[in-house]
């Protein structure tokens, strides 16, 4: 099979960068394997990386955490960007690392924080453009993960999340346009709350990542599981019947033919084509590799 992405999804438009999301509470300590992926997927020695602190009450905590991890090695030039405001979401200086990071990381916090703060600015738009145009890697872990996706679950109760209006959704940075990422999946019992969502618009993917686990996904298309834990994807697509459209609010959903697949390291999904990958699939298609080597000189 040809390596390059283009021709494996020839009417998708094919973003030239890496997602990494992260499920949360990652080790920062002892297995570090999450990262040692993010900082493999950029083949250069000296790397570029910009830790983005808007989701985070903490900013400056926050940031240490992710920006002791990076700055491990050396040969890396690791930046701490708190933006908290409109303005500085259109900071020149701030513009011009954005421009040049090989790796934008977003912590943790909450997700609306990041799209209040960066939501239609010159950093957002820039982001999405190096996404789209140059092989760069957003990352972000728990909300800096949510906000990835057009569609973006802001809140809710998951033990109320199989009634009716009882998740609350917003508008993301747009990263992803078909599927919705969901973080500390498995550790605070969110299926409730990502099935409801796929119930609306069963068109979207729902991706659960669980603690201490990632994905990449690469293409806009094909993502593969990194980390110890377990992503969880919710898949619509065979979808039967649903009772979401005729009920009032706060009443039970009624779901038929809801397909659940399960992800660990070295599986993997394609959004595009909404099947599920096996370790051998993942090989054959070796996206990564091929990019990576496209920029290893660079």
């Amino acid at each position: 099979m040809n390596n390059d992405s283009s021709n494996i999804h020839e009417n998708h438009n094919v973003p030239k960068g890496l997602l990494v999301a992260i499920g949360g509470n990652e080790d920062k300590e002892h297995d570090l394997q999450i990262f040692t992926t993010i900082l493999s997927l950029v083949k250069k020695k000296k790397k570029r990386i910009e830790i983005i602190t808007a989701a985070s009450r903490y900013p400056e905590e926050a940031g240490m955490a992710y920006y002791k991890i990076f700055n491990r090695d050396k040969d890396n030039s690791v930046g701490l960007m708190h933006i908290s405001t409109r303005e500085q979401a259109s900071d020149g200086s701030l513009l011009e690392r954005i421009s040049a990071a090989d790796v934008i990381f977003f912590t943790g916090g909450d997700q609306l924080r990041i799209t209040s703060v960066l939501g239609g600015s010159p950093i957002e738009k820039e982001i999405l453009r190096r996404y789209q145009q140059e092989f760069c890697i957003i990352s972000g872990s728990s909300a800096g993960a949510s906000a990835m996706s057009k569609t973006m679950i802001c809140g809710g109760d998951s033990r109320k999340a199989f009634r009716k209006g009882n998740i609350n959704v917003s508008i993301g940075i747009g990263l992803i346009d078909n599927a919705i990422i969901d973080t500390h999946f498995i550790e605070r019992r969110r299926f409730s709350r990502l099935m409801q969502i796929v119930s609306m618009n069963p068109n979207n993917i729902g991706i659960g990542i669980g603690e201490d686990s990632g994905i990449v996904i690469q293409g806009g298309c094909v993502l593969r599981a990194i980390g110890n834990g377990i992503t969880v994807i919710l898949d619509g697509q065979h979808l039967k019947y649903t009772n979401v459209a005729d009920i009032d609010s706060d009443e039970a959903i009624a779901i038929e033919n809801l397909v659940i697949h399960t992800i660990v390291k070295g599986y993997g999904y394609d959004l595009c084509e909404k099947k599920y990958l096996r370790p051998y699939d993942i090989e054959r298609l070796n996206w990564v590799e091929s990019e990576g080597k496209k920029n290893e000189n660079s």
